[in-house]
């Protein structure tokens, strides 16, 4: 279902909750920039929300550029983490990046769970910075669909 323009601050709390563990890790959580950063680049009619028996357990932006797809959030509530919601989400993104020929880019906080998750569904790393790793998948180079 995708996002109104109601849900960013919804949407931000979700986003600061399912980062907290991982800021917290590298001694970087800070709340009210967690939020803001989000808010700054929230766009409703690209972010879809993760239901699950009608409550929002999660989010995620798929965003189409020239020459690459860039999930650029994939959040999911501590508490829901490991039933698979990623995985679906990840597989989807990689079919439709499959069918327009493209790459699927992201990044990822340096420390967080979330470099294995994105590894171990065939992403490639391309690149770092001082917080992050940028990753990289492309049909072909991996067998996971």
């Amino acid at each position: 279902m995708t996002s109104g323009k109601d849900d960013g601050e919804r949407l931000a709390h979700l986003r600061v909750a399912a980062m907290r563990p991982s800021l917290e890790a590298i001694g970087r959580f800070d709340p009210a920039r967690a939020k803001a950063r989000f808010l700054e680049s929230f766009t409703p009619d690209e972010t879809l929300r993760i239901e699950a028996s009608g409550q929002l357990v999660g989010f995620f932006v798929l965003r189409t550029r020239a020459d690459h797809l860039y999930l650029d959030h994939l959040y999911v509530l501590p508490d829901i983490q490991g039933r698979g919601i990623g995985t679906h989400v990840v597989r989807d993104a990689k079919k439709k990046a499959t069918a327009l020929k493209l790459p699927l880019r992201l990044i990822a906080l340096k420390g967080s769970a979330a470099n294995d998750f994105y590894t171990s569904h065939g992403f490639k790393l391309k690149g770092s910075s001082e917080f992050d790793n940028a990753y990289e998948w492309a049909a072909g180079q991996a067998a996971k669909i």
